[in-house]
């Protein structure tokens, strides 16, 4: 038995000793009514905890082998997460060949103590907030996501727990999973980064992969481990598509707008990468060469703004109006992001003033009713826009393959086209083009767009 399994064991053990002691006074039962603690004040103020995945681990609670559909919740999300979710494994990448290169390239010695690294490969919290069952080997474990446990692990056992607000839960340092612009917002504190934690051009550079995201398509990867409300919603994978869309375009400008206050700037990591790692010593080698460099220099890399390439298409069917002026705010901030040395001033105005057009329609998109011919819509105009989305680089057409994957999915389990199999079959071609982003050319991938539009139906 190695040491990480040996640990999480005698963890299950203590989670199972924990369940069985009888409750201590001041402890908060059910008869005390929701949101009610006998604790003492000095208790309540305590700075809530990180208590480690082993707390979860149960097989009364998160810890069973198979799932329980007769319950709640499956109670094998423990399981779920420690064999199948590659979250459990962040904390040991950083001691896998690439991530040893890369600490040593940036100076950082050992990746696995390096605050930089774990900052999002880790649970790396203060030390007074750390329980003595926490370990930071775990990774990216349960209280990552879900916030850190100690004021929580028992209230939530019991009937009265499912009756509090979100709002009330979080007093007690849970996370609103639940709602999927809290959810997506959690999500992008590293899929996307801010001002704290982040993928900069350096950390590029030395061998980091390039950060994307889309929060259906990344929650069905991760695998999910909750049930999705399909009986009584669907179309539940494209309120997830379109809020995280909304989310991660305002996630991304509050970055940018952080990056130009901070000391590097520009900072290249907001341009589009393969603009200018690409092959420039044949024209038949580089598609740009081709078309040429229309509103701004030749060796003057672009904003990338790929996280807008679809989400205008989105934004355009459910508020017109605010899709107006949010496609006027980003032209302004595509302008300024166009000069060799963007002001900083000008970036950040732009930046918060599309920002601010975005939290409306987020809100929008979470509480909007779905259906057959929306997502058809959606579907028809984002293949519509197939020249523009691919002429936009890499990461659009990355964007819009995602899109038409998680907004597919859905269509064809709730409408059942009589094609469905040769529409998913255009789409995964979408994605073959998108292997080697080097080899990409957008007339291929325009062209592989159009395709899908015939079919789409």
């Amino acid at each position: 038995m190695s040491p990480k399994v040996e640990r999480r064991f005698l963890l299950f053990l203590l989670a199972i000793l924990l369940a069985l002691a009888p409750a201590a006074p001041g402890t908060w039962r059910p008869s005390d009514g929701p949101g009610v603690s006998t604790g003492s004040p000095a208790q309540e103020s305590a700075r809530p905890q990180y208590t480690g995945p082993g707390s979860c681990a149960s097989t009364s609670c998160h810890g069973s082998v198979k799932p329980r559909s007769e319950t709640r919740v499956l109670q094998d999300e423990y399981s779920t997460w420690v064999v199948k979710d590659r979250h459990s494994k962040a904390y040991d990448a950083l001691a896998g060949p690439v991530g040893v290169r890369m600490a040593r390239i940036l100076g950082l010695g050992e990746p696995q103590k390096a605050p930089r690294c774990l900052a999002c490969h880790a649970l790396d919290v203060p030390a007074a907030e750390r329980a003595r069952t926490f370990d930071l080997s775990e990774g990216v474990s349960c209280e990552s996501c879900h916030g850190p446990a100690s004021q929580w692990l028992g209230r939530h056992t019991t009937k009265e727990w499912e009756s509090l607000s979100g709002a009330d839960k979080a007093r007690y340092g849970m996370y609103d999973t639940a709602d999927a612009i809290r959810r997506a917002e959690k999500c992008l504190t590293c899929h996307l980064g801010n001002s704290e934690k982040f993928v900069d051009h350096e950390l590029i550079a030395a061998g980091h992969p390039d950060l994307f995201f889309e929060l259906d398509s990344f929650s069905a990867v991760m695998p999910r481990h909750w049930k999705q409300p399909t009986e009584k919603d669907p179309w539940q994978g494209v309120r997830e598509w379109g809020t995280g869309q909304a989310v991660q375009l305002r996630a991304s400008l509050e970055r940018l707008g952080a990056r130009a206050r901070g000391k590097v700037w520009p900072e290249y990591a907001e341009l589009q990468c393969f603009a200018c790692h690409h092959n420039l010593t044949r024209a038949e080698d580089s598609w740009r060469q081709e078309r040429g460099y229309p509103g701004r220099r030749p060796g003057n890399a672009p904003w990338n703004a790929s996280r807008y390439a679809v989400f205008r298409e989105l934004a355009r069917q459910v508020d017109a109006d605010l899709a107006g002026k949010l496609d006027a705010e980003m032209a302004k901030l595509w302008e300024t992001m166009s000069h060799l040395s963007p002001g900083r001033d000008a970036v950040v105005t732009q930046a918060e003033s599309a920002a601010a057009i975005i939290e409306p329609i987020a809100a929008r998109l979470n509480g909007q009713a779905y259906d057959a011919p929306l997502t058809l819509r959606l579907l028809q105009r984002i293949c519509a826009q197939a020249d523009s989305i691919a002429g936009q680089g890499e990461r659009a057409a990355e964007q819009a393959a995602m899109a038409l994957q998680s907004l597919y999915i859905a269509y064809s389990r709730n409408a059942k086209p009589a094609n469905a199999e040769e529409v998913r079959a255009a789409i995964n071609e979408l994605f073959r083009l998108l292997e080697n982003p080097s080899n990409y050319h957008p007339s291929r991938f325009a062209a592989a767009l159009r395709k899908i539009a015939t079919l789409l139906r």
